[in-house]
């Protein structure tokens, strides 16, 4: 069954499209090579013609069900076989299946004499006996030099050429066509790129004695395609081509905090950083960023998550350890398959390959976070300039897909700057500082930044123990911030001294109380005396009540008698009777 792959551009102008299955081509490729035409792809030695034009074809049958032909004119077919076979593609079952034909051409140019016509009519009967002997929809001719070696007419060079493209549009097959590079021209004889319809240019460069390979789509007719350069890398899978040159704003976001393992750095800011932000610590050699990094990726492996570690100083065997003498046990997460450590030198790749396995790693592993420490030793590799390039496409791509990417830097001892210049594409930046202080060597850490966070301003002295980090307060007075055994002496001298005003608040309490007992006792005496006078008082207006009653009680009863006795006889008159 033939797939095919149209983008929008290839419908509108019925441009129909070959993918041809290698990662990061068919992207820039609007869809991948045109169908039923010829491309070239040019280059030097070493930098993959022959293997793109191979994975091309097989690549082909594998996924997509259409049969392929490989003609070399340099190698052998059996050496070919064994060279692929270390990329895990086994010919011989292929062409056994009936869907690969891989034959050898020998062309010795010093049996073949410019005289008279020459014509490729040998090449096309034994090429066109393999395409149909398996059907085959896709081609592979490599190296198309060995053919006009030994010839010095252009024109003869010329009309052969486009003989043999012309030829391979016929058969509708879609073909790959390899040729040396040239000196002034994509190619060696400067003809063919002019004739084919689609051009890919390979090269391989050398930069501080770190090779990067780089990829170019020079022309391509009837479609629109990427004209930049892309790095690509060769591993045990084949090649991938890495179709990102630009970084782009269009990524989501996101309102959850993820937790660094850290209470106090969280409470900094306001839960912990965003999910899907970019997070950067800096500081001068050992000032714990590494320390600061473990504790973020065992925090998101407790969660149940995958973290991705690339470490560019340290093997993971190193880190295992050191991370176990602050009581950080990432051993198990690594076991769990939930913590993967990749470690190498900056200097076993270029910039861009590097750029290209991580994104190779993240494809694979689909991590929720992805650390790199430290990122200052990529400078190594290139200048700031490339190196601040590459990790801006590196970080739009990890955005985009919701990965949380943390970066550790060295800088200059207490500079707010990094040495790759990135600061401007970071969402969190804590930085660790040393500080100094009555002949003591301590840390700090603060948040310089962190967007869409109200965090905190405050410096915190940054202890690495037996049971991981610390957060402190320090001490800041009059004399500045002090830290380590300068603050341990002035918390002491504020305890005692919160010590002796305690005693003395407790001595005036003392003091208080017993004043409080004197007048509660006094002021029971007075009452005391007051119920005394008061029944003496009471006695005597009780008897001074019961003597008024009694007398008014004998006046009321002397009234009564003399009623009883009746009126008195009044005085008598004069006259006698």
């Amino acid at each position: 069954m033939v797939t095919t792959f149209q983008s929008p551009d290839a419908v509108l102008l019925g441009l129909e499209k070959c993918p041809t299955g290698i990662d990061g081509l068919d992207e820039i490729t609007n869809g991948g090579l045109p169908r039923g035409r010829p491309t070239l792809v040019a280059g030097g030695p070493g930098c993959g013609k022959t293997l793109l034009g191979i994975e091309f074809v097989v690549r082909g049958i594998l996924r997509y069900g259409e049969p392929g032909v490989i003609l070399a004119l340099e190698e052998r077919a059996e050496d070919l076989v064994r060279n692929v076979r270390s990329l895990g593609y086994d010919l011989d079952a292929l062409v056994e299946s009936g869907k690969l034909v891989v034959d050898y051409v020998q062309v010795d140019p010093f049996e073949i004499e410019e005289n008279g016509e020459y014509d490729l009519e040998g090449l096309f009967l034994r090429l066109g006996d393999a395409i149909d002997s398996v059907g085959a929809k896709r081609v592979s001719l490599d190296t198309l030099e060995v053919l006009f070696t030994s010839f010095k007419n252009l024109g003869v060079v010329r009309a052969e050429l486009r003989r043999l493209f012309q030829w391979l549009k016929n058969r509708e097959v879609t073909a790959i066509v390899t040729a040396e590079r040239g000196e002034g021209a994509l190619t060696r004889n400067g003809l063919e790129e002019y004739v084919s319809d689609c051009v890919i240019l390979l090269e391989h460069r050398v930069r501080q004695q770190i090779l990067t390979r780089i990829l170019r789509v020079v022309k391509y007719r009837g479609s629109k395609h990427a004209t930049n350069e892309f790095p690509f890398y060769i591993d045990e899978s084949g090649i991938h081509v890495l179709p990102i040159t630009s970084a782009g704003l269009a990524h989501g976001v996101s309102s959850e905090r993820v937790q660094t393992g850290i209470p106090r750095l969280d409470a900094m800011l306001q839960g912990g950083p965003h999910r899907g932000s970019s997070i950067l610590i800096t500081g001068s050699a050992g000032t714990g960023k590494t320390t600061l990094l473990a504790h973020m990726a065992h925090a998101s492996c407790v969660r149940g998550e995958r973290v991705l570690y690339f470490s560019f100083e340290e093997p993971p065997a190193q880190i295992v350890r050191n991370m176990r003498s602050v009581g950080l046990e990432i051993g198990p997460c690594i076991e769990q398959d939930l913590l993967r450590i990749v470690s190498a030198r900056p200097t076993m790749y270029g910039l861009e390959t590097h750029l290209a396995i991580t994104h190779k790693r993240v494809e694979e592993f689909a991590p929720h976070m992805v650390i790199f420490d430290p990122i200052s030793n990529l400078n190594d590799v290139s200048n700031d300039a490339d190196t601040k390039s590459m990790f801006i496409r590196l970080i739009d791509f990890l955005k985009e897909r919701g990965v949380t990417v943390v970066l550790s830097d060295l800088a200059a001892r207490g500079a707010e700057s990094t040495d790759v210049g990135i600061s401007s594409l970071i969402d969190t930046w804590i930085l660790l500082r040393d500080i100094e202080s009555s002949g003591e060597r301590n840390r700090g850490l603060y948040v310089l930044k962190s967007r869409g966070t109200a965090h905190s301003n405050q410096i915190r002295e940054f202890l690495i123990t037996e049971r991981g980090v610390q957060l402190l307060d320090v001490y800041a007075g009059p004399g500045g911030v002090l830290t380590g055994s300068a603050r341990a002496s002035r918390e002491a001298t504020e305890r005692a001294e919160g010590l002796l005003r305690q005693q003395s608040l407790e001595r005036m309490r003392r003091d208080l109380e017993t004043k409080r007992l004197a007048l509660d006792a006094q002021i029971e005496a007075l009452r005391a005396q007051f119920a005394a006078e008061q029944a003496e008082i009471t006695l005597r207006i009780d008897q001074e009540s019961s003597r008024l009653r009694e007398l008014d009680l004998d006046r009321q009863a002397m009234g009564a008698r003399r009623g009883e006795e009746g009126p008195s006889e009044g005085p008598r008159g004069n006259g006698m009777p």
